[in-house]
């Protein structure tokens, strides 16, 4: 029998397991793995912070359906995943994680780097294991990366204490198996279903997260290209409406109850959640009231409340179950009434507006109406948190799922910068174009370096005004006055170029298109300031404001 270690036997579980990248950092604990990876084709991103590695790893999940990896020692360095992990959990980003850990025998002393792994990673995961032998490896990574992908996605953690790494053992890698896939939904919910749509006035689609599953976004198409009904979504599920679908979609809904999109969801007798998880967009909010008729379409069972309290639940294969759905609808192949177009007809012409825009600061809106005309479908379009990032998610249209991408479920400052480089990665032949503010965007500003090592080729645009203003305008809502928001200006040309960056400052709204068309013909990344008008950020936040939880 052929011998081999546990630092090379997880190798060797890696590559079956088709792994591509791995981001991550070393350390001591965890060099044995490293080490093993040189005799792979796996390309290893040393990153510059473990959280921004976990970052990576879930942008990767993310776009490509296959989980991220991400790799760190002992101690600080899996503990500084966890926001990494949380986020990816809470949007449904297949991850692996795996980090060190002291040996075996010191697990119960007090030692350098010495942390309890599993029970620290309980919060922020779908599940967790140590492995105590080498022998179980191979068994360890099987059930990660089945758990980390089946819906909904996640974050899955791996422990290797030390001397397991360098442990002997005869145990070969295995060929993983064959994905689950799950069937449609039962016959009977099916059919209750077509006829509760049947009858409605008003019945309106709200597409989740999972409704941008590449499957499901066709059979979304589908459905809707053969039955004009009225859709809204998430911001994690923009893209699903194609170019000729635009006449359904009555925009995004998310945060505060203030878009055409929520006088839809008011209008409606019936809503049909597709793909939908409340983290996403709080029932308490869209449905104050109780009173809303709810079919819940999903892989699995509603998490129910108060205020979502679905009459069916239809469980299956999204896919599967709405291609069934589809031949069975009869009502709903004619035009959307007058009312829903006016709503459609308001988000447009407000969109528009921003063409007009101009002056020395850069209205969000006119950003938005230059980089939509600049781009084409497969540019990948990724978003920090902030206040641009509502005006992102409420005007910014996107045709492809999955092509403009938010932290919706935690929205967690830092991750635009990470995101865009794993994004060029798995998408290299396309352009890539980040957002943040100057609030988030030195949160992760250290990975420049790494894309400039690894000549990673994106934009990313740095929206100043010199405040964390997503919060400030919450707080003159609440208090009438704004705290600890205020922070120090950060020159980000000379910041780019001591990075050996390229970097370019926007001195009027005029220039940023032809400064724009210039950054995306440079190899390697591009940071451009820009001074932002944000006079009308209120307007974002006038209505249901209490609710805020920012």
């Amino acid at each position: 029998m052929n011998k081999n270690n546990g630092a090379k036997l997880l190798v060797d579980c890696l590559v079956k397991h088709g792994v591509k990248y791995i981001f991550g950092i070393p350390g001591a604990k965890i060099d044995a793995v490293f080490d093993a990876l040189c005799d792979t084709e796996i390309q290893l991103i040393v990153c510059r912070h473990e959280q921004n590695a976990a970052f990576m790893a879930a942008a990767y999940g993310r776009l490509t359906g296959t989980p991220g990896v991400v790799l760190v020692t002992s101690g600080p360095g899996v503990s500084n995943l966890a926001t990494g992990l949380l986020t990816a959990t809470t949007e449904g980003d297949p991850v692996i994680a795996i980090g060190g850990n002291v040996a075996r025998a010191m697990k119960l002393k007090e030692s350098h780097q010495s942390t309890d792994n599993i029970k620290l990673m309980e919060a922020v995961t779908k599940a967790r294991a140590e492995a105590v032998i080498a022998d179980t490896i191979p068994e360890i990574v099987e059930n990660a990366f089945r758990i980390a992908t089946m819906p909904r996605s996640g974050a899955v953690f791996i422990s290797l204490p030390q001397d397991v790494l360098h442990e002997t053992t005869t145990i070969a890698a295995q060929k993983p198996l064959p994905p689950l896939h799950l069937g449609s939904a039962s016959e009977v919910d099916i059919k209750e279903t077509a006829a509760l749509l049947n009858t409605a006035k008003q019945p309106v689609l709200l597409l989740g997260a999972e409704a941008s599953r590449p499957e499901n976004t066709k059979a979304i198409r589908e459905l809707l290209t053969k039955h004009k009904i009225a859709t809204v979504m998430t911001y994690q599920a923009a893209g699903v409406i194609s170019h000729e679908l635009i006449d359904c979609y009555i925009g995004r809904v998310g945060l505060f109850k203030n878009q055409p999109g929520d006088k839809l969801l008011d209008l409606a007798d019936l809503i049909v959640t597709i793909g939908y998880n409340p983290v996403e967009y709080d029932p308490e909010i869209w449905n104050a009231e109780k009173n809303k008729k709810i079919i819940h379409i999903d892989y699995t069972p509603a998490s129910i409340r108060n205020n979502y309290r679905p009459l069916r639940e239809v469980i299956g294969d999204i896919s599967s179950t709405l291609t069934h759905l589809t031949p069975l609808l009869t009502s709903h192949n004619k035009p959307l009434d007058a009312n829903v177009k006016k709503l459609q007809t308001d988000l447009l012409e407000k969109i528009a507006s921003g063409k007009k825009l101009g002056g020395k600061l850069m209205h969000p809106l006119r950003f938005i109406h230059d980089l939509r005309s600049m781009i084409t479908d497969d540019t990948t379009i990724v978003s920090d948190i902030g206040t641009h990032y509502m005006w992102l998610s409420h005007y910014f249209f996107s045709y492809e799922p999955r092509h403009l991408l938010f932290s919706n479920g935690q929205q967690t400052l830092g991750v635009a910068l990470p995101w865009a480089m794993a994004a060029k990665l798995v998408r290299p032949n396309s352009k890539v174009i980040s957002i943040s503010g100057d609030g988030g965007f030195l949160f992760s500003a250290t990975e420049l370096e790494t894309a400039v090592r690894e000549k990673i080729s994106f934009v990313h645009c740095v929206f100043c005004d010199g405040k964390y203003d997503m919060v400030y305008q919450q707080e003159l809502l609440k208090y009438h006055r704004g705290s600890g928001v205020d922070f120090g200006y950060v020159d980000i040309v000379k910041f780019a170029e001591s990075f050996g960056a390229a970097g370019f400052r926007v001195n009027h709204a005029d220039e940023f298109a032809p400064l724009l068309e210039k950054a995306l013909k440079i190899q390697g990344p591009v940071l451009i300031e820009i001074p932002i008008d944000y006079s009308e950020n209120k307007e974002l936040f006038l209505i249901a404001h209490e609710n805020a939880m920012n």
